[in-house]
C-alpha cells in the first residue's frame, strides 16, 4: 500500500500506569468532595464519581494485498493488518454534582499509537482529561477545559457507538480529539446545541512548533424530534507554522434520520480549504477538498442489525491525503463501500463483521506487489463495554 503521510507510527510499548493512575484520580476526587458530598441535602442532587471502561479487540484480512503489515495511510482504526489487535481500550473516571464536572481517561491501543503520532509520548495515553463547571444556575451552560472528544463529525473512534464497523474516510481525516476551551450551551427544549471553542490546533493536545495562533471551532446542532439530528460543525485555524500562512476552514454537515428506529439513514458532507503557500500572478489561491457519505442502518432482529455505506473523499492537491506523484497526477480520488452484520452477545458485548472496498483513480494501494486502483478487506470485532 501507499505510504501516505500518517498520524502514528508503530509506538513503543505503553507503561502499565493506566489503571493505577485511574484508582489514584478516583481517589483524589473522593478526597476533594468527600466533605462536599457530606453536607448534601436530600433536596441537592448527590455528586457521583463514576468508573467505567471499554475495549475492541479486532482482525483484519487486506485481500489485496494479503501480506502488508498495515491497513492504507489514510486510515487510522483496525490499522494492523493479519494479526489479532487492540484497536482502543481505556479506562474513565467521571465526576459530576450539579455544577461540576470532570473526566480522565486513559487508553492503549493501535488507535491510539497511530492517531496520536504526532503528540509527546506520554499524551498518547489521553482519551479524555477535562474539567467543566456550569456558569449559570438555571440555565445549561457549561465551560470546559482540556482534552475532549471532537464534536466535528457524527462518528467516534468508540466503535459500538457507531452503525458501521470501520469509520468513513471523512471521520478518519478530521480530528477525533480535541484540545483547548469550549462553552457549550443546550436550550430548555433539548432542541438546540450551541458551542464554541477555542483550541490548541487541528486535533493538537501540543501546538505544532512555530504555530502559535489560536484555533476556533463552532457548532450548531438542531433535533426537532427524536427522530432527526441536524448538525453544522466548523473549524477555522491551522495546521502549519505562521511563516506558511496556510489557513484552513473546515465545515462538516451531516443529518440522522431516525436513528433507533427499525431503519435509519445517515448523510454527511465534510469540505475544506486551505490557502496555498505561494502566490501565482498576485492570485491567493486555495486548495478545496470535499467528501460526501451515505450510511443506513436495518434492524433485522432485537439484537442485530445490518449496515452499509457509500462515500468518495475528493482531495486533488494533497491537503489532508497526499498521494501526488509523477505516477499519480489526480491526486487522492477515492470512492468507499462498505457492509456489515452486528449481533449483539450480551448488553455489553457486541461481535461485528464488515467487508470493505476502496476504489481509487490512480493506482495508490501498494505495498507488497504492484500499485493497484482497488482495495479490498475483511474485518471482524469484538467490543466489550463496562
Amino acid at each position: 500500500m501507499l505510504k501516505v503521510p500518517c498520524r502514528g507510527f508503530r509506538g513503543e510499548k505503553r507503561k502499565s500506569y493506566l489503571k493505577k493512575t485511574l484508582i489514584s484520580f478516583a481517589i483524589l476526587i473522593q478526597v476533594l468532595v468527600g466533605p462536599y458530598a457530606f453536607a448534601q441535602t436530600s433536596s441537592t442532587p448527590t455528586p457521583s464519581l463514576t468508573l467505567s471502561g471499554y475495549a475492541e479487540l479486532y482482525y483484519v484480512q487486506d485481500l489485496n494485498q494479503p501480506k502488508a503489515q498495515e491497513r492504507p495511510g489514510f486510515l487510522y482504526n483496525h490499522k494492523r493488518n493479519r494479526e489479532v489487535n487492540v484497536n482502543l481500550a481505556f479506562l474513565k473516571a467521571a465526576y459530576a454534582n450539579e455544577r461540576v464536572r470532570a473526566n480522565l481517561a486513559l487508553q492503549v491501543g493501535t488507535y491510539a499509537q497511530y492517531n496520536y503520532a504526532a503528540e509527546q509520548p506520554l499524551l498518547r495515553n489521553i482519551y479524555e482529561a477535562n474539567a467543566g463547571v456550569k456558569l449559570s444556575k438555571n440555565r445549561d451552560l457549561w465551560l470546559d477545559a482540556g482534552v475532549f472528544s471532537s464534536h466535528i463529525g457524527f462518528e467516534s473512534a468508540v466503535s459500538k457507538d457507531c452503525w458501521t464497523l470501520t469509520r468513513s474516510m471523512l471521520a478518519e481525516n478530521s480530528p477525533y480529539y480535541l484540545a483547548g476551551a469550549k462553552l457549550t450551551y443546550n436550550t430548555p427544549n433539548g432542541k438546540w446545541t450551541l458551542l464554541g471553542s477555542v483550541l490548541n490546533g487541528w486535533q493538537r493536545i501540543n501546538r505544532l512548533p512555530g504555530y502559535t495562533k489560536p484555533a476556533f471551532s463552532t457548532q450548531v446542532q438542531f433535533k426537532p424530534s427524536s427522530k432527526v439530528t441536524l448538525n453544522w460543525s466548523s473549524f477555522l485555524g491551522a495546521d502549519h507554522a505562521d511563516s506558511l500562512d496556510q489557513p484552513r476552514f473546515f465545515n462538516n454537515f451531516y443529518a440522522i434520520i431516525n436513528p433507533t428506529g427499525k431503519f435509519g439513514l445517515t448523510l454527511g458532507f465534510d469540505i475544506g480549504a486551505e490557502r496555498k503557500p505561494l502566490v501565482d500572478e498576485g492570485i491567493l489561491k486555495r486548495y478545496v477538498w470535499y467528501s460526501p457519505v451515505i450510511l443506513f442502518r436495518y434492524a433485522t432482529s432485537s439484537k442485530s442489525y445490518v449496515a452499509g455505506r457509500v462515500e468518495y473523499y475528493n482531495d486533488p492537491n494533497g491537503v489532508i491525503i497526499n498521494t501526488l506523484s509523477a505516477e499519480r497526477p489526480n491526486g487522492f480520488k477515492t470512492w468507499g463501500y462498505s457492509v456489515n452484520y452486528d449481533y449483539t452477545i450480551l448488553p455489553n458485548a457486541v461481535w461485528r463483521i464488515e467487508y470493505r472496498g476502496f476504489n481509487s483513480k490512480d493506482a495508490i494501494f501498494a505495498e507488497t506487489g504492484p500499485a493497484k486502483r482497488t482495495n479490498n478487506a475483511l474485518t471482524t470485532s469484538l467490543a466489550i463495554s463496562f
